[in-house]
């Protein structure tokens, strides 16, 4: 009978759990992003059509040319359309236009390693591309918030300049709703600062911090009134982005707890933060801000108070934020900034002063406009010590280690090996390093092995050779945009620099930087060989643009233009890379002089190939 209701009452438990857990899957599905009756994809079919909404996004500036902006539907249409201009124009978020152009669906990645635009926007709500060929505005009406917003940049770039402005516009309201430059935020990035830029939970503590200050002696409602109201205009100012919303989640339960004087419990305050919001918008957990964000507040959580039992805070909070974000930066960006923990130690105390000044200079531009620009020259001192940090810790040699992006499940690995010291698990610890150091070692291993990848896109192909740790790019395209494509793809590969690039085509003025800073050997149109250890290209008198690359003891053609067949036979190929595809005479005479052929324009069960590789240990692998 005692067995008879235990069985009842576990089966009843199972039920339950059961079915809370059907209810939560059927939850997460009906809120994962996905386009309605209504939405504009289902009509992406290449045709012209007419499209009507408000730019839901600033306008940004896309390389080599144009812009895009992001248009949320009037009726009768719903949902969002990526906007892809031809030309930039002085259109401002907010405006209601119509547009006109060819709808299609964002295409996928070329190449894991350059991203995929087309997911990253589903994920956002965003499943339809519109080129447009006209755009007309009906109203340039904006809202308040928007008003606001640029209000405030404007009058901060006034009294700044065009380079400081922007920068404490930012520690005000985010890089996210502010237009900065891309020089500035590589500098910030090759220096671990990156996170000052965006808006996160450390600007909503010096904020609430403040704020707090000034009523510290009021009675509770009064307190968190104000609390509530500091974070109001926090999420106003800076958008409901992912790691705002976590970062209010935490900052109202902690503000409630602190007012009732019950001590606080961070780190389960930071998991129900994070259920409600992946609740909300299960797609979040593949945003990288949001992951960045979580991660870095559970490291100042559950680490940066053992770190400092052994350093002072100063210290223990970069360097817990750094360790517990490091597995994700491999994995999303292939690169370490090595000098973060110092530089950060050094500009926290400037970041907090410039976040307060930003603050006080925003209510000034609001209610005293003429005491603006002496205020902001009071933080001269501070700003200009703060990007002579940047640069110095910029400029200074191994600012990022090339790791290369790692696979997600060295990722993995990776972390079980780390949590072993930043979790309390001494016994762990030397099995965690022995897995630190094997992963490290395998990364290691594979970045120098030799590899072929090549990499088709609209603009032109890029040809990637890599010889024991050295490598060399070939580029059909010398345009900026290409460039900006051949430097992802080296840091992805983890290359810090190539030995040489070739280019087939006359590079234009405004590249030329671009080029030199992948390489201190830029050949246009080569004639003769151009050559480093292990990796050469020879060109080919006979046929414009071709030539012959050396990868170690291998031999490849590269034939982007269509050329005579009548000497190939003599040239013992390994393998050919064709800019065209072949007819069947060639086709066969080339598989009689080298062993793989591949072209640009071959398809492949019915699609075309968008990138291809080879590595030496592997063998030959597919498109």
């Amino acid at each position: 009978m005692v067995y008879l209701r235990l069985f009842q009452t576990l089966q009843r438990k199972w039920g339950i759990g059961l079915l809370l857990l059907v209810l939560l899957f059927g939850w997460l599905h009906w809120r994962w992003p996905r386009p309605d009756a209504l939405d504009p994809v289902w009509q992406a079919d290449g045709k012209q059509v007419q499209l009507r909404g408000r730019l839901g996004a600033p306008i940004q500036r896309l390389m080599p040319t144009g812009c895009r902006s992001l248009l949320v539907l009037d009726f009768p249409h719903s949902g969002r359309s990526d906007l892809i201009l031809p030309k930039c124009g002085l259109w401002q978020e907010g405006w209601r236009v119509q547009v006109q152009g060819r709808l299609q669906k964002p295409s996928p990645a070329v190449h894991p390693l350059l991203g995929d635009g087309g997911q990253r926007l589903a994920l956002q709500g965003t499943f339809s591309r519109l080129i447009v060929s006209n755009l007309e505005v009906l109203d340039k009406k904006q809202g308040p918030v928007l008003q606001l917003r640029q209000h405030l940049n404007n009058k901060f770039q006034q009294a700044a300049g065009p380079e400081v402005g922007p920068l404490l516009a930012a520690l005000l309201m985010g890089s996210a709703v502010v237009d900065l430059p891309d020089q500035l935020k590589q500098q910030f990035r090759a220096a671990g600062l990156s996170h000052a830029l965006a808006a996160s939970g450390f600007h909503l503590t010096v904020l609430l911090g403040l704020v707090l200050a000034f009523v510290r002696r009021g009675k509770p409602p009064l307190r968190l009134t104000a609390g509530l109201g500091a974070m109001l205009v926090f999420l106003v100012l800076a958008g409901p982005q992912p790691s705002v919303l976590r970062a209010l989640l935490m900052g109202v339960a902690a503000l409630i707890i602190e007012i009732n004087e019950e001590r606080s419990k961070p780190f389960g305050l930071l998991l129900i933060s994070l259920m409600l919001l992946l609740l909300w918008q299960p797609a979040w957990l593949w945003d990288v801000g949001f992951q960045l964000s979580a991660t870095a507040t559970a490291g100042l959580i559950i680490t940066a108070p053992r770190l400092e039992k052994r350093c002072h805070s100063l210290l223990a909070v970069p360097l817990a934020a750094w360790l517990w974000t490091l597995p994700l930066q491999l994995l999303h960006f292939g690169v370490v900034p090595i000098y973060a923990v110092p530089a950060n130690l050094i500009a926290s105390p400037l970041i907090s002063i410039l976040t307060l000044g930003s603050i006080a200079s925003a209510v000034l531009a609001l209610m005293l406009p003429p005491l603006l620009a002496p205020f902001i020259w009071l933080l001269q001192l501070p700003v200009q010590a703060l990007l002579l940090l940047v640069q110095f810790t910029a400029q200074l040699p191994l600012a990022l280690i090339f790791t290369g992006r790692l696979s997600a499940w060295l990722v993995l690995i990776f972390s079980a090996g780390l949590s072993a010291w930043l979790l309390p698990l001494k016994r762990w610890r030397p099995l965690g390093l022995l897995v630190i150091i094997s992963a490290s070692a395998y990364q290691l291993f594979c970045l120098f092995q030799d590899q072929l990848l090549l990499v088709h896109q609209a603009s032109g192909s890029l040809l990637m050779a890599r010889y024991k740790g050295r490598a060399a790019l070939i580029s059909t395209d010398a345009s900026e945009f290409s460039c900006r494509r051949a430097g992802r793809l080296q840091q992805g590969l983890g290359i810090a620099r190539l030995d040489w690039l070739v280019l087939l085509d006359p590079i234009a003025t405004d590249a030329q930087t671009c080029w030199r800073q992948l390489s201190g050997l830029v050949q246009v149109l080569p004639q003769g060989v151009v050559r480093s250890e292990g990796l050469s290209f020879k060109s080919l008198p006979e046929s414009p643009g071709a030539g012959l690359l050396q990868l170690g003891d291998r031999r490849w053609g590269v034939f982007p233009q269509p050329f005579k067949t009548s000497s190939l036979s003599a040239l013992g190929l390994d393998g050919l890379w064709l800019g065209r595809p072949p007819s069947r005479r060639e086709l066969a005479l080339w598989q009689g002089v080298a062993k793989v052929w591949v072209s640009a324009e071959k398809p492949v069960n019915g699609r075309l190939p968008q990138h291809w590789q080879f590595t030496g240990t592997r063998g030959w692998l597919g498109w």
